[in-house]
């Protein structure tokens, strides 16, 4: 059928009218979709939605790839999060995850906003993890020297420019939409769950006592970090007994909030860079200073470790309680409230974030001969308020040493005298020195606490002058079921007869 020249004309018109109209609406969905499109950029550039709980994530379901190191796997791991708590008090309690009583300040999704704040208290060590999402820490309210500097360009610094000072507002959080800023805690809040306790200078409990929260919209930060991070304070950093306490807090502190990898830690103090940041660094994912930060910065996740002070290595010095060491497989088969792997654990942890819990190290322990390791105390420069001189314990230390090393190559079987010279020794040879030891020897000072990295078989024979009669290391032997020998001074001079006599006992014990 043909169409009249009429029909046709009227086609092209319609069609010519058309087309525009056509190519506008595809203009304006463009156009639509385009604005749609920098408004999610602008909003994620500024406050980005705040993704599912990293402690959330279970199996790995939902989890989105992470930056940070995985946990290793560790001989004597038990969990840490269970439906039952320990009873206050209990060895458990204390060394473990005590941290029973949740107080949710800030609920998850209850009146707008992002954020969440919560702490999860112990009764038995009276201290207090705390943890947010969606929080701001503001170094420019923070009074405290930069941090992170090398030891010779600040000596002579004072020990009060190092400790943080808290304007209010240091510590933000974001949380229901109030329209206006209002403190998080109040000081019955603080007394019951963040005491001060012992200590004089409470810098967690301060930086709480600055935090508000603020409406949506209102926290305002140069950057975002996206992975969980630990916000430490340390006081005595350049000691190894206390460096280990705060160790241990932190590695508690992520285990009671469930983190799926190892987190990040901010130091937020102002000391100096020190020999054990080395360690800091293997521990966890990355180690930071707040104050090197150019700006207020934002954490998706962040967790409030307590001080040092507050975890059991430090109170079983001043409380009495029952808790012996036991292995992880005994406990597994039959739980003790009363006993502890926990040591154990942390020390495998310490150990493999070096790369050395292998079995080649405990084959050659056995392969090569006893190895008596004689921990010595030698002068090194520790922080700016150091004179480079180390006190005296064991005045005759190195006539000590030099005595066994002559009685050893006398004895018919193998025994290897080793120098612990630890101030010059990298953590990882300090660390596989120990673990190779059969016997470990010394005057007390702070290089004992890496008893806690000892394998169960380890001996230990501490010489103590009647200046420094503390239970340290007896305790962490016992908490780590270690056979423990002392010799007590009346002073600080030891005669070689007692101490070969005590060691001759315990290598007779080893089959020697």
């Amino acid at each position: 059928m043909m169409v009249g020249p009429g029909r046709a004309h009227g086609h092209r018109n319609r069609l010519r009218r058309l087309i525009p109209r056509l190519l506008l609406l595809v203009f304006a969905v463009y156009a639509a979709s385009f604005a749609i499109y920098l408004l999610q950029s602008q909003s994620h550039h500024e406050s980005p939605p705040d993704p599912t709980p990293r402690t959330e994530a279970r199996d790995g379901v939902g989890t989105p790839p992470s930056s940070q190191k995985p946990w290793p796997r560790l001989p004597s791991f038990l969990p840490w999060v269970s439906s039952r708590a320990p009873p206050p008090h209990t060895c458990e309690a204390y060394f473990g995850n005590g941290f029973s009583r949740r107080v949710d300040v800030l609920p998850a999704g209850r009146g707008g906003g992002g954020g969440w704040f919560r702490c999860h208290h112990s009764e038995t060590l009276g201290s207090s993890i705390c943890e947010g999402a969606r929080v701001r820490l503001d170094p420019a309210l923070i009074a405290m020297s930069r941090g992170g500097e090398p030891l010779e360009q600040v000596m002579g610094r004072a020990e009060e420019e190092e400790l943080p000072k808290y304007e209010p507002g240091a510590l933000q959080v974001e949380g229901p939409a109030a329209g206006r800023t209002a403190p998080l805690v109040d000081a019955g809040f603080l007394n019951d769950y963040v005491p001060t306790g012992g200590t004089g200078m409470h810098t967690m409990r301060a930086l709480l006592e600055s935090a508000r929260v603020v409406p949506p919209g209102e926290l305002h930060c140069s950057q975002w970090v996206e992975e969980p991070t630990l916000l430490v304070t340390r006081f005595e950093y350049a000691n190894l007994f206390h460096t280990i306490t705060d160790w241990y807090s932190a590695y508690v502190s992520s285990r009671v909030t469930n983190l799926p990898n190892r987190p990040n830690v901010i130091f937020v103090d102002g000391h100096c860079k020190a020999q054990l940041e080395e360690t800091w660094e293997a521990l966890f994912s990355s180690v930071a200073y707040a104050k090197n930060f150019s700006g207020p910065v934002c954490f998706r996740h962040a967790i409030l470790s307590p001080l040092g002070y507050e975890t059991a290595m430090f109170k079983g010095l001043s409380e009495s309680f029952s808790c012996e060491g036991a292995s992880a497989e005994s406990l597994r088969e039959k739980p003790d409230y009363e006993k502890t792997a926990r040591l154990s654990e942390f020390g495998e942890m310490i150990v493999a974030s070096f790369g050395l819990l292998q079995d080649d190290i405990m084959s050659s322990k056995k392969s090569n001969g006893l190895n008596v390791l004689f921990v010595r105390r030698e002068d090194y420069l520790a922080h700016p308020r150091h004179s480079g001189k180390v006190e005296s314990r064991l005045s005759n230390e190195r006539e000590v040493y030099d005595a066994i090393d002559k009685w050893a190559q006398g004895l018919k079987c193998k025994v290897n005298v080793v120098n612990g010279l630890f101030a010059h020794m990298s953590m990882k040879e300090q660390l596989r020195a120990i673990l190779e030891a059969s016997v470990v020897i010394g005057a007390h000072g702070a290089g004992l606490t890496h008893l806690v990295s000892a394998t169960p078989d380890t001996k230990v024979l501490e010489i103590i002058s009647s200046m420094y009669r503390r239970p340290h290391f007896a305790l962490i032997s016992h908490w780590k079921s270690l056979e423990y020998h002392a010799i007590n001074l009346p002073g600080s001079y030891a005669r070689i007869t007692d101490v070969i006599s005590e060691l001759k006992k315990i290598l007779e014990g080893l089959g020697c």
